[in-house]
Order: structure tokens, then sequence, then C-alpha cells
């Protein structure tokens, strides 16, 4: 029962920053999609990074880690956790869109209108580099 309740408790918890550091010009960046599109959906979201490599969520090895795709959100640092975001674990929700396996795309259905986009690289445990490696916001329009 010991081990249960602490299990519990351990998951509860946040993961807190691991300091994974990030190498200096390292950038991740939308290809194919610039800031003031307009797009009907679905709308396909290639991910593009220089300076690191893409590796699955756990997998530790120096100057990698996977993507993240912010939608409808302030900026990484301006949202809801403020800048405690660049050392907790990001959440996994319809507005923080993991990609732990590996992933560089998605096919997204959105709803008509003005949409705002984001990408950040996060570390083996989710968590963005240090410093963090963060494309520009962008805002698309949907038909």
């Amino acid at each position: 029962m010991r081990m249960l309740i602490a299990a519990a408790l351990l998951a509860a918890t946040p993961v807190v920053a691991q300091d994974t550091m990030s190498p200096e010009g390292a950038m991740v960046y939308f290809v194919g999609l610039e800031n003031g599109a307009t797009v009907s959906s679905p709308v396909t979201i290639n991910f593009g990074l220089s300076g690191m490599g893409v590796a699955p969520a756990g997998t530790e090895k120096e100057n990698t880690g996977h993507h993240h795709l912010l939608i409808d959100r302030p900026p990484l640092g301006e949202g809801e956790f403020g800048a405690e975001e660049f050392e907790l674990a990001l959440p996994n929700d319809d507005n923080h869109k993991h990609f732990g396996g590996g992933q560089t795309e998605i096919t997204l259905d959105l709803a008509p209108g003005s949409h705002t986009l984001q990408l950040v690289l996060g570390d083996a445990g989710h968590v963005p580099h240090d410093p963090p490696v963060v494309s520009e916001v962008i805002t698309i329009t949907v038909q």
C-alpha cells in the first residue's frame, strides 16, 4: 500500500527542469507555413529543426529533443504558468500537442478563424531545453 501511495505522489508532482542544455544557434521553425497564411482545414503542419536532432521522448541523448506544438495560447513563458513553463514538463491537452514518438508533422482539423501556433522542443521528459528552443509565434487563418 505504501508503494502505491508513493507512486501516486510522484505522479502528481510536476517534473522539474533537468537543465538539458541546447547548443548555441539551435532553432525550431515551421516548414512551408508562414505568419499570416490563409489555409483550409485540415492543415498539415511540418516542423523544422536545425542545430539539433529529433529523438523520441525518454531518449537521453545530447543535442536531441522532440517537438511540441502550442495552439491558441500565449507564447511559452507568458501562459498560465509564466516563466515556470521553462522549468516544468509541458502539459498534453488541446492547446499543447506532444510528438514524443519523434514525429515531425501533423494534420489538424482546425475550426475556421484565426489560430496561433508555436513550436517548442522538449527534452526526454517534455521539459524545454536551457536555453529554450522555441519558434516564433505565427498566426494563420483557416477558411
